[in-house]
C-alpha cells in the first residue's frame, strides 16, 4: 500500500493539517493520478461541520471531490487512459454497475448506493475514501474523465462538483432556447448556472438580496438581475420564469421562489437539499413542481465536460497554495469568495522533499 500527503481533518470543522495518508493497492482497471488542482465545494465545509452524517470520517477526512490532475500510471486492464493524460474526477468512484440507474449512466442514484470520492466505504476491501485534497488518488478509469485540452486545468476543476450540479438539472429539464431560467444565488454553483443556462440558449435572470453582483450578472452572461428584496421588483415577476435553480446553501425561505415561478414551472433546489421543503398548498397554484438533483452520472459528465469545451466555460476561480486551505474553508464559510477557490496541490511536493 502506497501513501500521499494530504490535507486532513474532522467532523469537528477546521483547521486542516497536512498528514501522509494511505492509498489502497491499485486494481486492473484503476488509474493512479497526481492531483494537480482541487476545487473547494461547499459540500466540503458542510462534512467538515459534521452536517453530512452519511459520511465516515474514520481516521480523518480528507475533503475535495472536484480535482484535475494527470496519469501516472494505469492497471493491466485500463483501455482508455495511459500514462501522461489529463483527467478530471468528479463526485463518484464506483457504483453497482448493475442497477437501473447506472446501466442508464446515472450513477449518481446508484440503488445501493455510489462512492463518493471522499467519506465512502469501498465495497471492496471496507477502507474509507479520502478525497482530492491530497496529491495522489487511486480509482476506476470509468470514473475518470479526459480532461479536454481546451480546458485551464485549475478553471475546469470545478466543473466535476459544480458544473454537473448545474448541468443535469439544465438538460433533464429541457432548457433552450426559449426557456426563462433564473439562477438564486450567484456563488461557486450559481456562476457556472449562468453560464452554462447562457450558453444553452436560455433568458437567464439572477435573483440576489444584493445589488452589488449586477455587473457580474451581466459578464457571466445573465441579462439582468432580481433584487429579492425588493418588493416591487419580486411583484412584477411573479409568474415569470420556467425554472428556478436554487443555489443558495445556507436555509433560507422557498414561498417567494416558487412565487415566481409560471404555469407548470420548476423549483429545483441544489444549494442545501437538506432544507425544510414548502407546504404542498404552495406548489398548487399554477401546478409548480419542487425537485432537486444531487451531482451527475458518467453519461451526464462527459457530456457536460465536453459541452464546456466547445463554450469555453470553466469557473471563475481563485487559485491557492493548498496550504492555505483552512483559509479558503474560512472565507467559503463567510462568503468571501468569487466564485470558487482551488487548491493547488504542488505545494505538498516541497512537504515531501
Amino acid at each position: 500500500m502506497s501513501t500521499t500527503l494530504a490535507w486532513q481533518g474532522t467532523t469537528g470543522g477546521v483547521p486542516l493539517q497536512c498528514v501522509e495518508i494511505p492509498r489502497r493497492e491499485p486494481r486492473r482497471d484503476d488509474i493512479t493520478v497526481r492531483i494537480d488542482f482541487c476545487g473547494v465545494c461547499h459540500s466540503d465545509l458542510h462534512a467538515l461541520q459534521g452536517a453530512t452524517p452519511h459520511m465516515s470520517d474514520s481516521g480523518g477526512l480528507v475533503p475535495g471531490h472536484e480535482f484535475t490532475g494527470t496519469v501516472v500510471s494505469v492497471g493491466s486492464a485500463v483501455t482508455r487512459f495511459a500514462a501522461g493524460d489529463g483527467v478530471a474526477v468528479g463526485t463518484l468512484v464506483d457504483s453497482c454497475g448493475e442497477c437501473a440507474m447506472c446501466v442508464v449512466g446515472q450513477e449518481n442514484f446508484c440503488h445501493l448506493g455510489p462512492l463518493s470520492t471522499y467519506g465512502g466505504t469501498d465495497p471492496v476491501d471496507g477502507s474509507v475514501t479520502k478525497g482530492g485534497y491530497s496529491r495522489e488518488y487511486v480509482l476506476r478509469e470509468k470514473f475518470a474523465y479526459h480532461l479536454p485540452e481546451a480546458l485551464d486545468p485549475a478553471a475546469a476543476a470545478p466543473l466535476m462538483c459544480a458544473g454537473v450540479t448545474m448541468w443535469e438539472p439544465l438538460r433533464a429539464l429541457g432548457v433552450g432556447p426559449g426557456s426563462r431560467v433564473a439562477i438564486a444565488g450567484l456563488g461557486g454553483l450559481g456562476h457556472l448556472g449562468v453560464k452554462l443556462a447562457a450558453a444553452l440558449g436560455a433568458e437567464v435572470t439572477v435573483l440576489s438580496r444584493t445589488a452589488g453582483k449586477a455587473e457580474d450578472a451581466l459578464a457571466l452572461g445573465a441579462e439582468g438581475l432580481l433584487l429579492t428584496t425588493d418588493e416591487d421588483q419580486v411583484r412584477r415577476a411573479r409568474g415569470r420564469f420556467d425554472l428556478v435553480l436554487d443555489t443558495v446553501s445556507a436555509d433560507h425561505a422557498l414561498s417567494p421562489l416558487l412565487g415566481v415561478l409560471a404555469l407548470d414551472g420548476t423549483l429545483c433546489v441544489v444549494g442545501n437539499p437538506l432544507m425544510t421543503g414548502p407546504r404542498l398548498l404552495e406548489l398548487t397554484s399554477g401546478r409548480k413542481r419542487l425537485t432537486s438533483s444531487g451531482t451527475g452520472g458518467t453519461k451526464g459528465t462527459a457530456e457536460m465536460l465536453a459541452f464546456c469545451a466547445r463554450h469555453g466555460i470553466t469557473a471563475d476561480a481563485e487559485v491557492l497554495p493548498s496550504s492555505r486551505v483552512t483559509e479558503a474553508l474560512n472565507r467559503l464559510g463567510s462568503g468571501d469568495v468569487r466564485y470558487r477557490f482551488v487548491l493547488d496541490l504542488s505545494d505538498l511536493d516541497q512537504k515531501n522533499a
